[in-house]
């Protein structure tokens, strides 16, 4: 693992699924749109199921709107869904089903999973999120991202494949018996 930095860390503002104190946190700057990413969702869902509790994952939005037309809106609706306490719900059926995400697509999914649909319509139509996507970008900028998929494990950038699910896995199991050792050697002290 090389690279960047991840800025801001991992904090309150964040989508986290995971326990805070897990000896490894993956950070993904993702786009709802992009075809690596689609491919990169089975494989982050592996890793969360063979770390368990070691593992806490967090998801940043990077939408490349001149790429793809619709991430921008797919972002904001992932947030629309997260004021009602839906974000890893949408965030998931919209990976899961990647192949339609104009407004009709949205609120048909925002409707197969309960949500008050009269409110995620409005709030996508006012454009309501749209700064909570620009300060994830903003943030994935400064910390050196420039395509999606991009991770951090630990806070640094993984500039290794993911896209072999079993080197990601052991890489992420790498970092955290390494964060392991370091809080025992610490913590002996």
């Amino acid at each position: 693992m090389r690279g960047g930095e991840l800025v801001p860390p991992v904090g309150e503002r964040d989508h986290v699924s995971g326990p805070a104190d897990a000896p490894v946190t993956l950070v993904e700057y993702g786009d709802f749109e992009c075809p690596y990413c689609a491919m990169a969702f089975p494989i982050v869902k592996a890793a969360q199921q063979k770390l368990g509790d070691r593992l806490r994952f967090a998801f940043r939005h990077f939408p490349l709107r001149e790429a793809h037309p619709h991430a921008q809106h797919a972002a904001m609706a992932s947030e629309a869904a997260a004021a009602q306490g839906r974000f890893w719900a949408m965030h998931d059926a919209l990976f899961s089903d990647p192949g339609s995400l104009d407004d009709p697509a949205l609120v048909a999914r925002a409707r197969r999973l309960g949500l008050d649909v009269a409110r995620f319509e409005a709030e996508l139509a006012e454009g309501l999120y749209a700064p909570r996507v620009r300060e994830d970008f903003r943030s994935g900028v400064r910390s050196g991202v420039n395509g999606t998929p991009t991770f951090f494990v630990n806070g640094l950038r993984y500039d290794e494949t993911w896209a072999d699910q079993s080197a990601f896995i052991r890489a992420l199991r790498a970092a955290a018996d390494a964060a392991e050792r370091a809080e025992a050697t610490h913590g002996n002290r």
